[in-house]
């Protein structure tokens, strides 16, 4: 029997990087007539769009960091650089004729859930109603400024990685990297040789994954247009697939075979890529591998070891007009500081105030951490989904793939709506207070709770992510338990 879907229900997706864009092209693609996105910026992308440092590119294969219905024969290199993400973003939202719905400029302030019905806000004075919010707003999107004293009397240049002014000179100068994740490791590999005097300041060194990154031939492009499978074994390579195992299992299990090669993978790559054993120490971390997220490089070794480039590991007392003093009391002088210092992690949504059935807010929700049932939905939310939200899956994965999981999952949770079968739909208290107890204690016994300071970790120093195997989540994507859910009622009419 063909069950009849009301189509007229009205979606507003909030925010137009890459789950966003995924939500919208899906509804559409359904047949949802009324599907509105709302972006803060003038454009899609997220944090493509708004990371342009030099040296950015994503640290998972080209081919597995798009989307399954969008392949790309056009990327330069197995890892593909940060503006060609955002020119794929661009140009599969105009395929897809997202301009239409889209709205820019329109950061939102409120969402509020009334009598069956979201009534969104933004700061521009757009209001609008929605049936169903995807909140699609990511996780690294508000910068995070480091508390160091003197940073404001700094005479020279100061800018945070995610906020680069692509115009700021850069050959020649005496330049200064503060933060040593994917971002810091990335700019100093691409500054190095154009700097004058390079230091990279680091509060704790990072293993570093040894990952080639291979130019594609032209030849290879025009074999990629001509035969999509080939771009399909790329994106389901069973080695990549089997690193991507591998990791996850490390993940939850410090003590397996697959911590142990991974550990064996990043040592070997510090002794054997290193020659001066003083350097080579400085660069040794003090706590386990992928305890932090893991940094790919294919040479930030080799870079290093360069005669202009020196490696900070005391720690910043303060910032001075001329430079930064470190802790031994040396002034570095310099003409550019940048800060790789990160993202809050723990914002999602927020500082939008978002309020759900019986006036309860998100903010009191995560008042001790940032939460959602398998990543999902909360309780008291109707209608109202996360993509990429708090306790999802990270780690060196495509979160595309990521995300396209979780619209699976969804799209299963709005058949009982778009159905008539109820009006709405939200995790049940019960089955919240199971899920984050469950999830909290399996993520006390990752390697990220390990011993080490990181944007993984809440302010109550556990975890905010999900705890088992990518296997697991995957089979947790395929079927929503319906049992966890509360579903109301259409009301009749009179």
């Amino acid at each position: 029997m063909t069950v009849q879907r009301n189509l007229d229900l009205r979606f507003v997706v909030i925010g137009a990087g890459m789950s966003g864009i995924l939500a919208s092209i899906r509804l559409r693609e359904a047949g949802y007539r009324n599907v509105v996105l709302l972006e803060k910026a003038d454009t899609v992308g997220g944090t493509w769009r708004e990371n342009r440092y030099p040296g950015l590119n994503c640290d998972v294969p080209a081919h597995a960091y798009t989307y399954s219905f969008a392949p790309n024969a056009e990327w330069s290199s197995y890892l593909a650089p940060g503006p060609e993400i955002q020119d794929y973003f661009e140009d599969v939202t105009d395929r897809f004729g997202l301009r239409e719905i889209a709205h820019f400029g329109q950061e939102v302030d409120s969402c509020t859930y009334q009598g069956g019905v979201w009534t969104i806000m933004t700061g521009a004075g757009m209001s609008i109603e929605a049936d169903v919010v995807i909140a699609a707003t990511g996780v690294l999107h508000h910068p995070r400024m480091p508390e160091i004293e003197g940073l404001d009397s700094f005479a020279g240049t100061v800018a945070h990685s995610a906020r680069w002014d692509e115009s700021t000179p850069l050959d020649g100068r005496r330049i200064g990297v503060v933060g040593s994740g994917s971002t810091g490791v990335q700019l100093v590999s691409a500054l190095a040789g154009r700097a004058a005097r390079l230091g990279h300041f680091q509060r704790s060194p990072q293993w570093i994954m040894p990952m080639p990154n291979i130019p594609y031939t032209e030849e290879q492009r025009e074999a990629f247009r001509r035969d999509p499978a080939l771009i399909d074994a790329i994106r389901y390579d069973p080695e990549y697939l089997a690193n991507v195992l591998r990791f996850t299992e490390g993940i939850i299990k410090p003590d397996s075979e697959e911590m142990h090669i991974i550990e064996t993978i990043v040592r070997d790559n510090l002794e054997q890529g290193v020659a001066d054993p003083v350097l080579r120490e400085r660069l040794r971390p003090n706590y386990r591998a992928a305890c932090k997220r893991l940094i790919f490089s294919p040479d930030y070794y080799q870079v290093v070891q360069q005669h202009d480039v020196d490696i900070v590991v005391e720690g910043i007392e303060r910032v001075e007009p001329a430079g930064i003093r470190t802790s031994d009391g040396i002034l570095h002088e310099l003409d550019l500081i940048i800060l790789a210092t990160g993202f809050h992690a723990d914002r999602f949504i927020r500082p939008a105030v978002v309020t759900g059935r019986g006036g309860v807010s998100i903010d009191e929700m995560w008042r001790d951490h940032a939460t959602a049932y398998n990543a999902i939905s909360l309780p008291n939310f109707p209608n109202f989904f996360f993509l990429n939200g708090p306790t999802g899956p990270v780690g060196n994965f495509s979160l595309i793939d990521v995300a396209e999981r979780q619209w699976g999952y969804i799209e299963q949770l709005l058949d009982r709506v778009t159905s008539g079968e109820c009006a709405e739909i939200c995790v049940t208290p019960d089955a919240m207070a199971r899920y984050d107890e469950a999830r909290t204690e399996a993520a006390k016994g990752t390697i990220f709770a390990s011993g080490c300071s990181s944007w993984y970790l809440g302010k109550d120093g556990v975890p905010m992510t999900w705890p088992w195997s990518y296997g697991r989540f995957a089979e947790v994507m395929a079927k929503p338990d319906f049992a966890d859910f509360e579903m109301v009622a259409a009301k009749l009419p009179a």
